[in-house]
């Protein structure tokens, strides 16, 4: 009986030690618990800008996503949401990228992005891919791509059914258009991004697009300007923007104040533009990940010193800036 019982017990504890360890499965409170960081990274990038910190951590935070659903199950649902808040965080990396005018890093992260954003099933995603896709592709200059890209979003379905993400997909597409030289068909489509963002006025919009605001609306318009060669109506719209910016939104202040001092230079009021671009540097100093207000203020000091003026003002602000970039 002894015997009996003995040989039970150890086949019973050699069968549970084969068998597989049941995986964990994956619910709601922890697409919640990503999403957290998620968002705590998008506020440092709000404020910071591309630092490199925030795209290696958002690098590792979409990995982390990934990796959790290869390690325990999921319901359809909350697997859907998990791919589409990796591609999202890897749209942030990208961004950051971009901040950081590394649009060949960039890129790379949005090929991660897109493949995310297809296994999700969810056109919002695949819309803030393209985005940043094409914003990748203007800031390597390559703009009938941007032009391409820009075409894409405005024909998905969240923008046939979404009239703010219509109007930035018009948006994106007038500036570039007008960084193709033509001239015509940008101001066609920067008046479709105008009506359609009437219509959304009032609309609560979804997380990532409340960035475009009327606040960005300028800023983007300001951009098509100064494309356009109107820096006059660029100024204006910068000036707007900034008015109507919220005080945390630092990168964006720094960046908009750069390109406003640029917009000064070109038309000429150089002690104007320097004292601007002091600002703008000032800002930076609490948000240095954005290399596109340094690069920005590096294309005003360009501007300024081809003018030639000998004021000492001017003169002083072209030798400080060279500390700033």
């Amino acid at each position: 009986m002894h015997r009996r019982t003995f040989l039970v017990a150890a086949t019973g504890s050699a069968v549970a030690a084969a068998a597989p360890v049941r995986r964990s499965r994956l619910g709601q409170s922890d697409a919640d618990r990503f999403h957290r960081e998620y968002t705590g990274l998008l506020h440092d990038d709000s404020r910071l800008g591309g630092a490199a910190r925030i795209e290696s951590r958002a690098v590792e935070l979409a990995v982390q996503v990934q990796s959790s659903l290869t390690d325990a199950g999921a319901s359809e649902h909350v697997r859907r949401q998990m791919y589409r808040l990796a591609s999202e965080i890897t749209c942030l990396a990208a961004f950051a990228a971009i901040d950081s005018s590394a649009p060949r890093r960039a890129r790379a992260h949005l090929d991660k992005a897109l493949t995310l954003a297809g296994l999700a099933r969810d056109s919002e995603t695949m819309y803030r891919v393209w985005d940043h896709l094409m914003l990748s592709f203007s800031q390597r200059e390559d703009h009938a791509e941007a032009a391409a890209g820009a075409e894409v979003m405005k024909r998905s379905s969240v923008a046939r059914r979404d009239p703010l993400y219509a109007s930035l997909g018009h948006m994106r597409h007038a500036n570039a258009l007008a960084r193709l030289r033509l001239p015509s068909e940008s101001l066609r489509a920067v008046n479709l991004a105008e009506k359609s963002f009437e219509r959304a006025r009032g609309e609560q919009p979804s997380a990532w697009i409340a960035f475009y605001d009327v606040a960005e609306f300028d800023a983007l318009s300001s951009y098509l300007w100064t494309a356009l060669g109107q820096h006059e109506r660029a100024e204006f719209c910068l000036h707007r923007t900034l008015a109507a910016l919220p005080g945390d939104k630092v990168r964006n202040k720094a960046l908009y104040t750069a390109h406003l001092s640029l917009c000064q230079a070109r038309q000429g009021e150089v002690e104007l533009a320097c004292a601007t671009g002091r600002r703008a540097a000032a800002m930076s100093a609490s948000a240095p990940g954005s290399q596109r207000t340094a690069n920005t203020l590096a294309r005003t000091r360009q501007v300024v010193a081809a003018t030639g003026t000998n004021a000492p003002e001017v003169v002083s602000w072209i030798e400080e800036s060279r500390r700033w970039i």
